[in-house]
């Protein structure tokens, strides 16, 4: 493979090269937010044709299930995928990555429903978000790690939150595409084919991410670098770091949750909880990623200048405090206007918490698994958190009998956060003061 001349984090590089360089490395997110968010919106679709049952809960129970069986490969994706990159290279396991979430996505748009092919299809399914989950897993940590290291000094939090403003671009796209579509079909004409149609244009889509991610160049940071450990290293150094993990798991658990929340599972919120119509639900998605895309460069800026710990101590208390009482307000009165209120607020939380939180996860990490640490914390945390947070929400409602019982879930995710967040900070000022004693 060619070998291309690093990026360097100086001044010298010129901003519209840096600006090319973070388009060429978080595109592959963009096709990755853009499918998963289109397998939550037809949740519904997608249970009647791969999922068929007498109970639309079960159905829909089903559905939720395969979709969160996807980020429970992401801890597998995170430790051999990430342990690959972090012995390779960013720029080479990037594609390496990229080429496993398109054959998911291809598989997941191809594959005929239970009718055609029976048990087959939910298998094929089942397959293709595997596939997507394993990928991902050392996508987003692989993507963050190398903004971080190309970001110029004071600030890393602006280059890094830009890794899930890409996501919001995708999520944007998804969901005009899908409000078109609700205007141009009926809705049995979306039911039996038009759900696809998304999809495909998602595979369309791939040829041209790829001639990005390959015009992508190594970052200076890991060129430099004169040891590149084995993957038996990796492990070990993971196995030995295990309470910074398991800190960044609980550090994470506030954004996946809150971000799934607030994009996956709106549209299905919002019309089989809330009674909304489809049109109002996608319109409050695409306004929400919008909010997201605007508040994810702000909070990673505001903690360059003032510092992850405040920032994210000072979020994850808001979210618990108002998220079950903001969403209590909009179950009383569903509308338009109110879920547009509650979800930008929920948003605002996302976005201020992000910015932050991905700059201070790149960090914490050793250095040497700097890609792996962040993937596999990452991806635990959206296993445990974020990726159920459709399913524990569809049955927190169903058992309670409280359409605003996912602010339960929100608020015991950003407890996570608040406790992680003066974990890891206290260790790490207290590996700080061990070190300068040292010396």
């Amino acid at each position: 493979m060619k070998r291309t001349e690093p990026i360097a984090a100086t001044p010298g590089v010129s901003p519209m090269t840096r600006a090319a360089a973070v388009l060429r490395v978080t595109s592959g997110n963009f096709i990755e937010q853009f499918d998963f968010f289109l397998f939550g919106f037809y949740a519904t679709s997608i249970s009647k044709i791969f999922f068929p049952s007498t109970s639309e809960f079960a159905s829909l129970m089903l559905t939720f299930a395969v979709f969160g069986a996807g980020f429970l490969m992401r801890p597998l994706g995170a430790i051999f995928l990430g342990a690959y990159i972090d012995k390779v290279g960013r720029r080479t396991g990037l594609i390496v990555t990229l080429s496993i979430m398109a054959s998911g996505t291809i598989l997941i748009a191809c594959v005929p429903g239970y009718a055609t092919i029976g048990l087959l299809a939910p298998a094929l399914v089942l397959l293709g978000r595997l596939l997507q989950g394993f990928s991902a897993g050392a996508e987003l940590g692989g993507v963050s790690v190398y903004l971080a290291e190309m970001a110029t000094p004071g600030n890393k939090g602006f280059y890094t939150s830009w890794q899930s403003a890409s996501q919001q671009v995708a999520i944007v796209v998804a969901a005009a595409i899908g409000y078109s579509l609700n205007e141009w079909l009926s809705a049995q004409q979306i039911a039996a084919w038009g759900w696809r149609v998304p999809f495909f244009i998602g595979c369309a889509i791939v040829p041209f991410l790829f001639v990005l991610r390959r015009s992508l160049q190594e970052t200076a940071a890991f060129e430099a670098r004169r040891h590149h450990p084995q993957a038996r290293d990796i492990f070990a150094m993971l196995l030995g770091n295990w309470r910074t993990v398991i800190g960044g798991m609980l550090l994470t658990a506030m954004t996946t949750t809150t971000f799934y929340l607030i994009t996956v599972y709106t549209p299905t919120f919002g019309k089989s909880v809330l009674k909304l119509s489809t049109s109002d639900s996608l319109m409050v998605t695409l306004l929400v990623a919008a909010s997201n895309f605007i508040w994810l460069p702000i909070g990673g800026t505001i903690s360059d200048r003032i510092g992850r710990k405040p920032l994210l101590l000072a979020i994850s208390a808001l979210a618990i405090v108002t998220a079950y009482p903001a969403l209590s307000w909009l179950a009383d009165a569903p509308s338009f206007a109110r879920m547009l209120i509650v979800l930008l607020w929920f948003s605002f939380f996302f976005g201020m918490y992000n910015g932050a939180m991905v700059a201070a996860l790149t960090e914490v990490m050793p250095v040497e698994v700097r890609v792996a640490g962040f993937s596999l914390a990452f991806s635990l945390a959206t296993a445990l958190f974020g990726g159920f947070t459709p399913a524990v929400s569809t049955y927190l409602i169903q058992v309670l009998h409280d359409k605003a019982a996912p602010g339960y879930w929100l608020s015991f995710a950003a407890l996570c956060g608040l406790c992680a967040t003066l974990g890891l900070y206290r260790r790490r000022a207290d590996s700080n003061a061990s070190a300068a004693s040292s010396a």
